[in-house]
């Protein structure tokens, strides 16, 4: 048994689970408690509605990524497949800072359109919201098993991981345009 496949093994054997549960908790709990803090009362010397414009751009990004990614597994191609998939957390991680920074600033946007558009939004909202807190722990789970090699039990949960990530990323970009003009 060589060098790397020692290392390869004890990849192999960790178990992140853990990390994955109590990190998707915190994440999820800090953006909750957001919605709950008055908006920033300081002066600011820029406009803060960019940044909604930027989670926007990251969701965009994270869509089209993702996409790419499994285009290149279907054609197994697994290196560039992994690029894609850590493109795709980068600008997810990139989301997450804006989106916080975003929130922590100001108060929440409240949509002014019609009644029709109203249910529409809040359905697309909702799903949205729902299936990103799922996301966190289905996608850091599918990394990991991706990482450490467990190729099979990584394929099982990231069938269920990349349509409920591309949904999450493509809705992002859709709850922003319903919501701009309102900022």
């Amino acid at each position: 048994m060589g060098k790397d496949d020692g290392r390869n093994k004890l990849l192999k054997e960790r178990n992140y689970t853990p990390f994955i549960i109590v990190f998707s908790i915190v994440l999820v709990s800090i953006i909750t408690l957001l919605f709950f803090l008055p908006g920033y009362d300081g002066h600011l010397d820029f406009d803060v509605t960019i940044f909604p414009l930027l989670n926007a751009i990251f969701n965009c990004f994270t869509f089209i990524v993702l996409l790419l990614a499994l285009y290149a597994i279907k054609k197994r191609n697994i290196p560039l497949h992994r690029s894609f998939i850590f493109a795709a957390f980068g600008s997810t991680t990139l989301f997450l800072i804006s989106y916080v920074i975003y929130h922590f600033l100001t108060e929440p946007a409240k949509f002014g359109g019609g009644d029709t558009m109203k249910y529409i939004y809040f359905f697309v909202l909702i799903t949205h919201v729902s299936l990103a807190i799922i996301n966190v722990p289905l996608a850091l789970i599918s990394v990991t098993r991706g990482l450490n090699m467990q190729v099979e039990r990584h394929r099982k949960i990231a069938r269920w991981t990349m349509p409920v990530w591309l949904y999450v990323s493509f809705t992002g970009v859709i709850v922003y345009l319903l919501i701009s003009p309102y900022y």
